[in-house]
This record gives structure tokens, sequence and C-alpha cells, in this order.
């Protein structure tokens, strides 16, 4: 199994994308904390896991708040006394066309996708310091990479993760760590079935593979970066959409 022992910390873990992520990488062998700022939907995603036989724990956070990410990383500690891999993956969208965007709109995506990276990354990495070993891997979009009307804010958030995720890759790389990026394209998950079916034909005739892309198909990439043989891949981005933007 390719992430067999290793502690496993995944935001936004009890749907869509991190609840996908939180699956595999428990199947591969990782003992993982499931984040969610609702309470009631982490413990819903976790029995689902240990329903299967899998060891998953659920785990309560703000993420743009930091002391409630300290806290929860303390609780994470406590009960597996060590962190491997960290897969920020909590985000919101707030879209809405640049003149017409309030300020809220930009402070509260901003606050959750770029400011809860650096707060759980921040946390994390003392403990990774230590352990001389660790793992960060961040979901961004395609957004982050190419833009996408209506989605300033998003956009914004997902290409500072990018940037960020550079510079803590440098930072962190001489105490075996490492720091990747992994940006999905359209994946269905129940955030995206909303969109209209013009919209849907639209975006396919981007992707040179010719399919939307799964939660299944984010989550092998990040799995993979989790493991040992990503131990020389640091600081990049691994885009996760058919080609839409290769």
């Amino acid at each position: 199994m390719l992430v067999d022992g290793k502690v496993a910390l995944v935001t936004g873990g009890s749907r869509g994308i991190g609840f996908a992520i939180a699956d595999l990488l428990a199947r591969e062998g990782a003992r993982v904390a499931i984040c969610a700022r609702n309470i009631d939907r982490a413990q819903d995603a976790a029995a689902q896991l240990r329903d299967s036989g899998l060891d998953v724990q659920a785990f309560q956070a703000n993420v743009g708040d930091p002391d409630s990410v300290i806290n929860l990383v303390k609780e994470v500690l406590s009960r597996h006394s060590r962190i491997d891999v960290l897969v920020n993956n909590a985000g919101v969208t707030a879209d809405a066309l640049l003149l017409r965007m309030k300020d809220d709109q930009w402070n509260q995506v901003i606050q959750t996708n770029l400011t809860g990276v650096f707060h759980c990354t921040k946390a994390v990495a003392k403990q990774m310091l230590k352990q001389r070993w660790g793992r960060i891997i961040s979901i961004s979009s395609v957004a982050g990479l190419a833009g996408n009307p209506g989605q300033a804010n998003y956009a914004a958030s997902k290409a500072g993760m990018i940037g960020f995720t550079k510079s803590v890759a440098r930072e962190l790389a001489s105490r075996g760590i490492t720091a990747n990026v992994v940006a999905p394209g359209f994946i269905v998950t129940d955030m995206t079935e909303s969109v209209s079916e013009q919209t849907r034909a639209e975006l396919l005739e981007r992707i040179p593979l010719g399919r939307f892309g799964s939660a299944e198909d984010v989550a092998r990439a990040v799995v993979f970066l989790a493991s040992e043989g990503a131990g020389y891949i640091t600081g990049q981005v691994i885009q996760v959409d058919g080609g839409m933007t290769m």
C-alpha cells in the first residue's frame, strides 16, 4: 500500500473531492483525520468510511481561524502522535463578476482558500520538521492557472496557493518535506451539479480526453504525491484536467 502506516490530515474531507481523497488514502493504509467546519458532516463521513473497515476519525475546525487550526493539530497529534501528510482541500466559492463582487465575498474566499492553507501548513510544518519527513499537498484549480469569469476571488486564492506552495517547498526541502499542488479541472461532484447543460457542453469541447474528471481522479494524484515514490517531486503543480489547460 502506498501510504501504509502514515497519518494524514485532510481538510474539507466530509464530501466531494476531500472525501474521495480521505477514502483512497485510508484504503492505501493511512490513518486519516477528516476535518470540516461542520462536525456532523465530518462524523457522518468518517463513520461511512469506518463502515468499510478504514481507520478514519472526524475533527472540527475552521481553517480560516488560526486558533481553531492550532487546536485541530493538537487534537490530531494527541490521538496519533504524528502527522505525515497534510491535504489542504477546504475551500469555498462566492462567485460574482468583478464590478458586482462585494468585499465580504472577496474576503470570505481568500480567508478560507488561501489564508486557511497558510494556517494549516504553518501548524503542521512544525511537527513535520521534528519528524524530518512530510508531504504537503494543496488542492488548487485550473482557475488559478487560467482564470475564470465571475471568479476573480476564487482564481486569486487558487493562484496564491501555488506561489505559497513553491515558497514552502524551498523552505522545507532540506528537512525531507515536500510541498506540491494538485490543480483539478472540471470534476463532477455535488458542487458542480448545478452547472447548466449548455455550460457542460462548452466545457467538454475544451477537454482533449473527452470527459469530465471524477473525484477519484484527483485522489489518485494526491495519494501518489503523498507516497514514498514522490519523494523527489516538490514545488510542482499537477494538473488533473484531462488536458484542458495544457
